[in-house]
This record gives structure tokens, C-alpha cells and sequence, in this order.
């Protein structure tokens, strides 16, 4: 399985003359936010995913995975600053992430990712990179 990046990289510019990061040409964190609330609005429907969370902190799991990626693709630092290094497989290793919880995931991402109505140059990276991540957090085959 290809390893995927879990630090801040994506700060070079997507399209080299335009100067611009990843994170500045899609809009910042206002679609970073709007990507990770539609996502959630899926996770809180879907009962296997759902089950993950404490009933009180999607809004805190909101908040968390939104600074994670507009940290990663070139955004404010505050992820880190606040806690730490990003380590994903250790902050989903008590979780039971098997396909199907994997494959549940990147449908409700996907189905975000589209509402952003992103260029295809920027809606093919992001889903990539979030494709790529799934995959790597599967840490079961048991049902």
C-alpha cells in the first residue's frame, strides 16, 4: 500500500505560476468547512460511522479534521499548534476501521467532495490524497 503524506505538505503551488497554495486556489477554509460539514451531515445518518463518535463531539470531530486538512494543503498551522502532530493511524487505532467502515467513509467524502463543484484539476487532488487516506487507516479485516 503507497504511504500518503500526514504532515503539512501541500504547500507548493498546485499550478507553479499561479503563486498560490493548494488551500488558497479552492477557497481557503471557508471550503475546507463546508467540505467537512457535508461529510459529517452523511457520517451522523450512517450508523456504523456514527458509532464512532461520543453523541456530543461531531462538532469537535468537525473541527478537528477541518484544521487537519487546511493544515495539510497550506492553510494555518493551528492543527498542530493545538495538538500535535497529526499521527492518524495512532488517533484511529482504537477505532474499528475494516472496509466497509472504509468504504461508508469515502462515500460520504466523496458525495462532500463533489458538493464543492471544485476545477477537475482540484477536485482530482483532493480526492486522491483522501482516497489514499482511507485506505491507509484501515486497521481490521474483521467484521
Amino acid at each position: 500500500m503507497p504511504l500518503i503524506p500526514i504532515i503539512p505538505t501541500a504547500t507548493k503551488p498546485l499550478n507553479e505560476g499561479s503563486g498560490d497554495t493548494f488551500y488558497e486556489q479552492v477557497g481557503g477554509r471557508a471550503t475546507f468547512e463546508r467540505l467537512v460539514r457535508a461529510f459529517y451531515a452523511g457520517v451522523a445518518s450512517d450508523p456504523v460511522l456514527v458509532a464512532m463518535y461520543p453523541e456530543d463531539d461531531l462538532e469537535g470531530a468537525i473541527q478537528r479534521l477541518t484544521g487537519f486538512l487546511e493544515q495539510y494543503w497550506g492553510g494555518p498551522t493551528t492543527y498542530s499548534q493545538e495538538r500535535g502532530h497529526p499521527r492518524l493511524r495512532m488517533r484511529h487505532n482504537p477505532f474499528k476501521v475494516n472496509p466497509d467502515a472504509r468504504d461508508r467513509w469515502l462515500s460520504h467524502m466523496h458525495s462532500a467532495v463533489l458538493s464543492l463543484d471544485l476545477p477537475p484539476l482540484q477536485e482530482a487532488t483532493l480526492w486522491d490524497y483522501l482516497e489514499r487516506a482511507a485506505h491507509a487507516m484501515v486497521n481490521t479485516f474483521d467484521e
